[in-house]
């Protein structure tokens, strides 16, 4: 698995993905600058980590969504190569067009930082075969414009087509109420394209990869990518 990890002026968490990739795969992914026109040869798998990229002015992630190096993004993913995009990076996914939707400010609008559970809805994607189907999974959120939001017929199409990744949950699974950190529609924490090979997601599977931090149920994602054997030459 050769991944790449992009970098946006504001993004500020690239070194952890880098960081959890390299544990799963045993290789440190390159950075790609935002103003690079192609990804490395031989990009299995492209990561837009989370942070604020040129400060979330206009809209979250509406900046970073036209920048160069995504059209090598698009063409990535059009020809399946695998793409995740965590917290500010699902902001950057949705409005690059590349996933439906949009991300608004929490229902509470407030920026919210905690710990908090999820649960697997899908396993028999690139990104989720360490998991169990109905597996709950502690990771951490931070952010204010988490609550993913899209019209009926899309958030229909997502549902019926099994497109929803992860929910936000409490301890014991239950979905609803204060499992729910931002006020996301149907408690959506995550969701894939089409063709299962992109995801976004709003919390960080990165930031609990070791037992010395807190816990290691995100490593359970990169493992499945790092398991999965494609090669999508760039």
């Amino acid at each position: 698995m050769n991944a790449a990890v992009l970098l946006f002026p504001g993004i500020n968490r690239e070194n952890d993905v880098a960081r959890a990739l390299q544990q799963a795969t045993g290789k440190r992914p390159p950075i790609v600058w935002h103003a690079e026109h192609d990804l490395p040869k031989g990009t299995d798998l492209v990561v837009v980590p989370g942070g604020f990229s040129y400060g979330d002015y206009l809209r979250c992630g509406a900046i970073a969504g036209r920048a160069n190096i995504m059209d090598a993004v698009r063409a990535h993913a059009a020809r399946g190569g695998l793409v995740l995009g965590i917290c500010n990076g699902f902001q950057i996914l949705c409005e690059s067009g590349l996933l439906p939707g949009v991300l608004m400010r929490n229902a509470n609008l407030k920026f919210v930082c905690r710990e908090q559970h999820l649960r697997v809805e899908r396993t028999d994607t690139p990104f989720a075969g360490k998991y169990a189907k109905g597996q709950v999974i502690k990771v951490c959120i931070a952010h204010g414009e988490g609550n993913y939001i899209a019209d009926a017929e899309t958030l229909k199409r997502l549902e019926g087509e099994g497109r929803v990744a992860f929910r936000y949950c409490d301890e014991a699974g239950k979905v609803g109420g204060a499992a729910n950190p931002n006020g996301s529609l149907n408690d959506i924490a995550g969701i894939y394209s089409e063709k299962l090979n992109v995801l976004g997601m709003m919390p960080h599977p990165e930031n609990l990869i070791d037992a010395l931090i807190g816990g290691i149920d995100g490593r359970g994602l990169f493992d499945s990518l790092a398991g999965f054997s494609a090669s999508f030459a760039a």
